[in-house]
């Protein structure tokens, strides 16, 4: 049997993405990793790092096989001109933006099972006169997804996010029932078809303490999240809440669910960070095609040195191609 082809976009060339792609290559997997990356950046920072690696260029059509340790293949994109580790440079904005461009469209047409991204910097892209807000739109707009949902996973603790990066004080208004309504349905359809979960429970929080304690506290819950939940059940997704977010992610009420779904971004990952920080993986739910990702950005101070860990990106390669195996 072929092994599924997994693509890995490095990021942003300045930061430890690269090392990360050269550290994960270092093992045998069983899937064929491919990173869609310049290769002469590649081998620079593999030459840096002190550790062995063979590339393999290949294109879309080539044969899926697994390599062995030390060997890795690559979808070239050339960089605008030499990285330097640690230094940011706006001229290499585009190519981090192609990377993404040309994974996500292997991802679409089937030509690969799955794509794992290393952190980007955004601001640099911005800098460079691109309108950039995350992996997360750009990917949803390139596969024409409606709502894409971001999920953190950390071992069997998964977290979902109905509003991301937002300031807490426009938080309240993007809460609707809408909002709820879509997203929802987004968790639930992707832990049924992604995960392989076939009665997905869902634990909702509350946006205010106590999850609005009857309404001194904030009539969010019962003018609008309540009514959206209450309707969700009569569609038949299994929905437990509002629940205050203060005891949600305690032991004797996460058993009770699959994932939950916090209104805010603190809301939800100050726990899930907590429980597995640097082994986490960051899912987009809602695209055409499965995409995983890690929980930390460039370290640029730690990129070129050796000192970066490994960690989030194997688990997010390693959910990538457990999900590719179920939807195989």
């Amino acid at each position: 049997m072929p092994a599924p082809r997994i693509l890995l976009t490095p990021g942003e060339p300045a930061g430890i993405g690269p090392d990360l792609v050269v550290q994960i290559a270092q093992h045998a997997h069983t899937a064929q990793l491919v990173a869609v990356a310049d290769p002469g950046l590649l081998q620079r920072r593999a030459d840096q790092l002190g550790l062995p690696l063979q590339l393999h260029l290949l294109d879309s059509a080539a044969t899926n096989q697994a390599y062995a340790a030390g060997h890795l293949g690559v979808m070239p994109v050339q960089l605008a001109q030499h990285e330097v580790a640690g230094q940011l440079d706006v001229i290499n904005a585009p190519y981090v933006v192609q990377t993404l461009a040309l994974a996500a469209d292997e991802c679409i047409a089937g030509r690969a099972a799955a794509m794992v991204t290393a952190p980007v910097q955004k601001s640099v892209i911005n800098d460079a006169g691109m309108p950039f807000s995350g992996h997360t739109e750009f990917l949803a707009e390139r596969c024409g997804a409606a709502m894409p949902v971001m999920m953190l996973t950390a071992g069997t603790l998964r977290v979902a996010l109905a509003t991301t990066h937002l300031p807490l004080r426009a938080v309240p208004d993007a809460i609707t029932a809408e909002r709820l309504t879509e997203v929802l349905r987004v968790l639930d359809a992707d832990l049924r078809n992604q995960f392989r979960i076939a009665s997905p429970r869902i634990l909702v929080c509350g946006l205010n303490p106590h999850a609005g304690e009857s309404g001194h506290l904030g009539r969010e819950e019962i003018e609008i999240i309540t009514p959206a939940l209450e309707a969700l059940r009569r569609e038949g997704l299994l929905i437990e809440g509002p629940l205050p977010a203060d005891t949600v992610f305690t032991p004797r009420v996460l058993e009770r669910g699959d994932a939950v779904l916090a209104l805010y971004h603190d809301q939800g990952l100050t726990a899930l960070k907590y429980a597995g920080f640097g082994h986490a993986v960051n899912v987009t739910l809602g695209l055409s095609f499965i995409r995983t990702s890690v929980d930390h950005g460039t370290a640029l101070d730690l990129a070129g040195s050796g000192r970066a860990e490994a960690g989030s990106l194997e688990a997010a390669l390693a959910l990538a191609i457990e999900l590719a195996a179920k939807n195989a």
